[in-house]
C-alpha cells in the first residue's frame, strides 16, 4: 500500500513537471539576443587574449555565464539554431574589433558600437 500511496504523491507532481517543460518549448523572445551576446563575449574574449591577458579572464567568466544560462533557457531541438545564432554574432563582432583596432575609424565608431554591444550584453547577466 506505501508504493501505491507514493505513486499517487508523485502523480500531481508531475503534472506540474510536465506542464513547466511544454511551457519551455517555445522559444523565449530574448533567446537570440543571449546567443548573440554569448558569441559577442567570446569574440572580445579571443581578442583581450592578445592584449590585455587579465581582461579576457573577466570576459571569460561572463561567458561562461551567460553559456550556462543560455543552455538552461534553450528548448530542446534548438541547439543547432542556437549555435548558429552565437556562432554568427562572434563573426560579426570579431570583424567588429579588428575594424576598431586596425582599420581606418577617425570617429570611434567601430569601438563605441563594440563597446555599447558589449555593455548591453554584461546587462544580461546583472538583470
Amino acid at each position: 500500500m506505501g508504493g501505491l500511496r507514493n505513486i499517487l504523491r508523485a502523480v500531481p507532481c508531475l503534472a506540474l513537471l510536465a506542464g513547466a517543460l511544454s511551457l519551455r518549448a517555445e522559444p523565449l523572445p530574448a533567446l537570440p539576443q543571449l546567443a548573440a551576446c554569448t558569441g559577442r563575449l567570446s569574440a572580445l574574449m579571443e581578442h583581450q587574449f592578445l592584449a590585455d591577458g587579465p581582461a579576457s579572464e573577466t570576459t571569460r567568466r561572463h561567458r561562461d555565464g551567460l553559456a550556462d544560462i543560455l543552455a538552461a533557457v534553450t528548448p530542446a531541438g534548438a541547439e543547432i539554431r542556437v549555435m548558429a545564432w552565437r556562432v554568427e554574432a562572434k563573426a560579426a563582432h570579431a570583424a567588429l574589433l579588428r575594424q576598431a583596432r586596425f582599420g581606418p575609424d577617425p570617429d570611434r565608431r567601430a569601438a563605441l558600437r563594440a563597446d555599447r554591444l558589449i555593455a548591453a550584453c554584461t546587462g544580461f547577466l546583472l538583470s
